[in-house]
């Protein structure tokens, strides 16, 4: 089929104009390809790691190790998507400033999340014999600015506790979109 942007359009989902290289804080959410659970499971609301999980574990911690402007908040990996909180410590606009469109802007919340996602997917589909495939993640990923302190810290507690409501998460495979609806109009 060939292109249609009737058919084929894809909204932006990054702030026109932002330089998401500039320090600050980003909330970060990447999703497994098609919402699969294939990190683990959630056994009394705390998350248990597979082997599959603690790749995207280690992975993540290791993120500053590569990006030396980055710093990691608070994380979660759940079994099919990770939340975290990414602090760009220093902006690194200097190493951007002869660079093209569609150059990739080096140390930008797109390309740490790129370099994750590709590590990741390449140590996954060793252990899993899948090489050249891409069956970890879906192709984008969803960030927001956090803009303030009070943001900050709901966004953490939000995180924190990810794991604790995973029984009636939308992102839980296990649960119809009625069971949803139903176990959040409980009153506990």
């Amino acid at each position: 089929m060939s292109y249609n942007p009737e058919i084929h359009h894809r909204q932006a989902i990054r702030l026109k104009n932002y330089d998401y290289s500039q320090a600050g804080a980003y909330f970060i959410t990447i999703c497994t390809k098609q919402k699969q659970c294939i990190f683990g499971d959630i056994k009394n609301g705390k998350m248990r790691f597979n082997a599959l999980g603690s790749i995207a574990d280690k992975y993540w911690q290791e993120i500053p190790e590569h990006f030396p402007n980055v710093a990691l908040d608070v994380y979660t990996i759940m079994p099919n998507h990770l939340h975290g909180i990414l602090l760009i410590i220093e902006s690194s606009q200097n190493n951007n400033k002869n660079r093209k469109f569609g150059d990739i802007v080096i140390g930008s919340i797109s390309s740490i999340v790129r370099s994750y996602k590709a590590i990741v997917t390449k140590k996954i589909n060793k252990i899993c014999n899948t090489k050249g495939l891409s069956v970890v993640w879906q192709s984008r990923y969803y960030e927001q600015i956090v803009r303030d302190e009070q943001a900050l810290i709901n966004i953490k507690s939000y995180i924190i506790n990810n794991p604790l409501n995973w029984d009636i998460d939308e992102e839980n495979p296990k649960i119809d979109q009625y069971q949803h609806d139903v176990l959040l109009d409980l009153p506990f």
